[in-house]
């Protein structure tokens, strides 16, 4: 199959038809196999009905629905492990990402070599002081911590090889950071493209102020687990090691100015509390990194969802074929 177009969603009921039209107008315009997968995040109005009409209506929509809101990363990580396309193309729901952007990011990937193509909405709609700014300034943040030259990680619209999809986990809320986790799986070559960034037509966006703190979170988290996942010992043992040396260095120092030149260190007694709460923290960092080493690093059980229906994987041994 040709291409796979993946559409996490929530509450956009509104969308979906026009939607789904405008990419297979676009996909049957390049002559491509393709399909469609909607995948609903515990939505509360009618997207689901809206996504089953489709699936009876046509062959190439697929639709999951989730038992209750997971989130945009759980949707992402779901519709990945489905695809079956040579390309795998993300966007949102809400008609801000254009379809139209299709055949460019996919021959960036055939034809460049690339094999994740992040969108850069260069031009926005967006409310300045709740999005642009925070925007500018976490993406700031993401390339210095990884090292990747994009103008914009959280872009809803990308392209990956299909490759990139089935090797990396998207979980909590991961998806603005897919690039970083992408390189560190092994995927270097990352490009960017610039995309037409739309005003929503329809409903209300779906992410609030509390998305700021999340991602200076997330990004701590992946750059931890990411660089130390395979080997906790050097995170937790160097800094045990550094704090324990620290601490026992200052008692050291204590102990010789008591014993060998008789000074009284009543008068230093926040430097000795300082000295052993060091070396305390220390061992205990130490030994969280040697229980690190012999726990299991990875649960079974987050990257599983409670799926309440699937639909359309009926037409799996079919093709959408022009």
């Amino acid at each position: 199959m040709d291409l796979t177009v993946v559409i996490p969603l929530y509450n956009e009921a509104e969308n979906l038809k026009s939607l789904a039209a405008w990419i297979a107008r676009v996909a049957e315009g390049e002559e491509l196999v393709f399909e469609i997968i909607m995948v609903d995040d515990g939505s509360s109005d009618n997207s689901w009905a809206v996504i089953r009409q489709l699936v009876e209506q046509f062959g190439y929509v697929r639709g999951i629905r989730f038992q209750r809101n997971y989130g945009k990363s759980a949707a992402l990580h779901t519709g990945f492990q489905a695809s079956r396309g040579e390309v795998v193309i993300t966007m949102d729901a809400d008609h801000q990402d254009s379809p139209d952007e299709i055949p460019g990011l996919r021959k960036m990937i055939l034809e460049e070599g690339f094999d994740l193509v992040s969108g850069w909405k260069k031009k926005r709609y967006d409310s300045v002081l709740a999005k642009n700014i925070p925007s500018k300034f976490f993406n700031f943040v993401a390339r210095m911590v990884s090292g990747i030259k994009l103008n914009d990680f959280n872009c809803g619209l990308k392209a990956y090889r299909s490759a990139v999809v089935k090797s990396i986990e998207v979980y909590g809320e991961m998806h603005r950071y897919i690039p970083i986790i992408a390189k560190w799986a092994g995927f270097s070559k990352i490009g960017e493209k610039v995309v037409e960034h739309r005003k929503r037509e329809h409903g209300k966006t779906k992410f609030g102020a509390n998305r700021f703190i999340n991602g200076f979170l997330d990004l701590i988290t992946i750059v931890v687990t990411q660089k130390y996942l395979k080997k906790p010992m050097h995170f937790f043992g160097l800094w045990g090691t550094l704090f324990a040396l620290i601490g026992a260095g200052n008692l050291v120092y204590l102990a010789y100015i008591r014993l060998f030149m008789g000074i009284y260190i009543t008068k230093r007694l926040p430097a000795m509390i300082f000295g052993a709460v060091a070396l305390i923290s220390g061992l205990i960092l130490f030994c969280t990194g040697l229980l690190a080493e012999l726990l299991s690093r990875n649960s079974p059980y987050k990257n599983q969802y409670k799926i309440a229906e699937r639909i359309g994987d009926e037409h799996l041994g079919e093709a959408q074929e022009v």
